[in-house]
Order: C-alpha cells, then sequence, then structure tokens
C-alpha cells in the first residue's frame, strides 16, 4: 500500500475531478423543461450564403416604380451597389392568411397558414464568417456553443443511441466548419454529428460506422476493454474532454444498427420518397424527419458547401435553380409531419445568416444583376410547433434595405426557439470562467406575436 502523503497538486486534482464528474453525469441527463414545451425538436434549413428576401418572402412593390433609380433609403453596403433593382420573380397571395410569397417557393407557400413570416430580422455585420456564428451560436466573435448544443445540454436526446443534434451538409462543411454546430465550453458530447449528405450508404455518410475487422461481438469485448483503460485514466484527471471521448465511442457502437435504420430512405414506401422528390436535398429532408421521429433532437440541413445563396451575379438564374431544389422537399415535410401528427410538436426554422440588398450589385461600371449582403434587414419563418400559423411580424422599409416595424435580433429568435421547447433562456446557463453563460448573453425577448 502506497503510504506517501498527497501532494498538494495530486489533493486538488483527485478532489476537483470528483465535483467535475458528479456535475457531468447531470449534464449528460439533460434538464428538464422549465415549462410544458409547445416543441419537442427542431429542424433548420440553413441557406448558406444568403437568400434575398426581397426575392423569396418580403415583396417589394415600390423596387418596381424605382427602377434604375437611386433608392432613396440606401444604407452602407460592402461593395458598391447600383439602383433598385426590381425582383425578377413574381409574388402572389397565398392561403386564408393571403401572405405574399415568391414564385420560388410557390409549393411551400401552400402551407402558408402553418407558417410564420419574421420580416425584420437584423444580423450584426455583412459578412458570412461572423454572421454565420451570429445565427448559429449567439456571438459573432467569440466561441460560444451552437443553439443544438444548447438544445441536447438543456433536454439530453430521447434516444441513446442517436445524437442529440446532427448537421447534414452535402459536399463538405460549410465556412467556419464544425464551429457551426460546435459545444465549445460545454461537454464535448453536446457537439453536433456531421454527416455529408451527399453519400447514400450508411458507410459512407457516418465515417467509422462499422468495423472493417471485427463483428459486433468482438466490437463489444473491444469496447469493453477500452471502458475500463479510459476510466482508469480517468480516475487520475479532470478533463471534460476525457469524458466526452469515452461517451463518443459508446455513442458509436450504439448507432450501428439504429443509423443504418435511420438513414436507409429506400425503406419508405416509393409515395412518400416521390413527393419529397429527386436530388441530395429530398433524401437529406427525408433522413431529417425519419432521425426526428426517432428522438433526436435537432436536425440542421445545410444547403450545400461553401455559399451557394450568395449570389452576386445572376441571381434570376441562381435564385431559381436553388430553389427548386428545396421547395418540393419543405412542403413534403410540412405534409408528411402533419400526416403523422407530428408537426404539432416538431419546429421548423427556414433562413440564411442575412439577406441581400434591393439595388444591384455593381462591377466597375457594369451590372452583374446580382445583390450585395444586407444585414439590416432580411427575413426567416418558423412553422410548427406553437407557432401562429398565417402570420407576418415585422416588416423592412418600402425598398426592402433595413428593418423597420418591429425590428427583431437573433437573440429575440433563439430566446423564441427555447421558449418554444420549454426553456426560459435566461435560465438555462452554463457556468464557465467564472461567469454564467447563456446561448442569448444578456438579450433578447420571445417574440409573443408568432407565437400561439
Amino acid at each position: 500500500m502506497n503510504t506517501l502523503p498527497l501532494t498538494r497538486r495530486d489533493f486538488l486534482r483527485r478532489s476537483g475531478m470528483g465535483m467535475a464528474m458528479l456535475g457531468l453525469g447531470d449534464v449528460m441527463a439533460g434538464a428538464k423543461p422549465h415549462y410544458a414545451p409547445k416543441a419537442k425538436r427542431v429542424i433548420h434549413f440553413f441557406l448558406n450564403g444568403g437568400p434575398s428576401h426581397v426575392d423569396t418572402f418580403d415583396p417589394k412593390p415600390a423596387l418596381e416604380r424605382y427602377a434604375g433609380k437611386p433608392v432613396p433609403s440606401h444604407r452602407l453596403t460592402e461593395r458598391k451597389t447600383g439602383a433598385a433593382f426590381p425582383s425578377p420573380f413574381k409574388f402572389q397571395r397565398y392561403g386564408q392568411s393571403g401572405i405574399e410569397v415568391s414564385e420560388l417557393f410557390a409549393k411551400t407557400a401552400a402551407h402558408i397558414d402553418d407558417i410564420a413570416v419574421i420580416r425584420s430580422m437584423q444580423a450584426q455585420v455583412p459578412n458570412h464568417e461572423p454572421s454565420l456564428m451570429l445565427m448559429n451560436c449567439g456571438d459573432s466573435i467569440q466561441a460560444r456553443p451552437s443553439l443544438g448544443a444548447w438544445l441536447t445540454y438543456g433536454l439530453g436526446s430521447a434516444n441513446e443511441n442517436l445524437p442529440g443534434f446532427i448537421a447534414m451538409c452535402p459536399g463538405g462543411m460549410p465556412i467556419k466548419s464544425a464551429e457551426n454546430w460546435q459545444a465549445a465550453f460545454l461537454p464535448g458530447a453536446y457537439q453536433g454529428t456531421y454527416v455529408d449528405s451527399k453519400h447514400e450508404q450508411v458507410d459512407r455518410l457516418i465515417e467509422n460506422i462499422r468495423s472493417p475487422h471485427a463483428d459486433a461481438h468482438v466490437q463489444n469485448r473491444q469496447l469493453d476493454l477500452l471502458r475500463r483503460i479510459n476510466e482508469a485514466h480517468r480516475r487520475e484527471r479532470s478533463d471534460p474532454r476525457l469524458e466526452a471521448r469515452i461517451q463518443s465511442f459508446e455513442l458509436a457502437y450504439r448507432m450501428q444498427m439504429e443509423a443504418s435504420d435511420a438513414f436507409d430512405v429506400s425503406r419508405e414506401p416509393q409515395h412518400i420518397r416521390d413527393m419529397y422528390g429527386e436530388g441530395v436535398h429530398a433524401r437529406q429532408t427525408l433522413i431529417a424527419r425519419r432521425l426526428l421521429e426517432r428522438g433526436v433532437r435537432m436536425v440542421q440541413l445545410w444547403h450545400g458547401a461553401g455559399q451557394p445563396w450568395d449570389n452576386h451575379d445572376n441571381i434570376e438564374t441562381n435564385h431559381r435553380k436553388l430553389s427548386a431544389q428545396i421547395d418540393q422537399p419543405i412542403a413534403a415535410l410540412i405534409a408528411d409531419l402533419k400526416q403523422r401528427g407530428m408537426l404539432d410538436d416538431t419546429l421548423i426554422l427556414w433562413g440564411g445568416e442575412f439577406g441581400r440588398t434591393p439595388t444591384v450589385e455593381m462591377s466597375g461600371a457594369k451590372s452583374k444583376l446580382g445583390r450585395d449582403h444586407n444585414h439590416y434587414g432580411f427575413s426567416v419563418w418558423m412553422a410548427g410547433g406553437g407557432i401562429r400559423g398565417g402570420t407576418v411580424h415585422g416588416s423592412t422599409d418600402e425598398f426592402g434595405f433595413a428593418a423597420h416595424e418591429n425590428p427583431t435580433s437573433v437573440h429575440d429568435l433563439h430566446a423564441t426557439i427555447l421558449h418554444l421547447m420549454g426553456i426560459n433562456h435566461e435560465e438555462l446557463t452554463y457556468r464557465y470562467a467564472g461567469r454564467d453563460f447563456r446561448l442569448t448573453d444578456v438579450y433578447g425577448d420571445v417574440i409573443s406575436p408568432v407565437v400561439a
């Protein structure tokens, strides 16, 4: 028996580890909602690059009157922009609510009475990287946990064999890569699991989902040995990253059967697959529904790596092509969730990191018929769990340059999402570096008019 006295460092390390592991155990279990939730799960369609609000969900007839003329409310933009650029797309009223939507999202617009459009969103700067961080993590500069990480930290996952938060982006990662779904200072187990949805076989969708060298029995024995070694290693250290690594090994093993089933859309009836349509975005949307009904807390669906919606030129051709890839899948998801009785407790979020200018972007003295970044005012929409459908909240000015009525921050949006999930955004906190942090920092008000 070792009777040597503990050094001060050993004592602090061992006593501190015990308390840290106790706290981590509570975290891993997930907390109870602060009040009865209206939604149990979230699916986020992220239109990477910034879709144009004046070409999708925010019609601006004044742009027709000012076509080719300077806009009186012109704001300072990232690059030189020119005269008013009327939308090349037709808008019309849909549903009993009569909300106007562009032809680009005509199929989605058929469900407008289930949708609340927020037309007065604001970001902080007209740059992709900080705006991505703001929309996904609540802070444009500092490394902060993502929305999905906060949700799984606060509520846990309803399926121990699947991650609580999954991010699908076909063709590689977007700008800022995994920072968009990071856990930051939360335990690493809450980071989003990335899936490259361009692949169809589950072995390629999820890296290392199966061992090429061992069957399930052998893997179980290996995992048991690895667990015992890691536990012995952990007893001498206080490092949440080690706990997260142990969790990831065990989750990967448990996922093998469950994930193989969830990602296999061939198990769906043909009429369901036809409803979602063809292509990678149809497939990943159908996979998302299968994941949500198996207890995954949040699924984020990215529209491609890079910034496909960042249309500085030829916006008519590019926006038309891009919307055709996701309009039918989004409409199908709403209909599919509704017929399965899942729409009432599934929250759908649609949008990008900012909008685009109502003026034409210029290259020298020659127009490229595109639009520049615009953080002053843009649109997002929500549908499903707890949302008052058929409503419009806020507005931009008559040209669509800036939020005018009821300006809405990303902190307000996050506060509302947490509220719908049964969480008071001011009370969901995590102590780090001597202070309590939350997703909304010290800001945010629930957008009550869009809550049913």
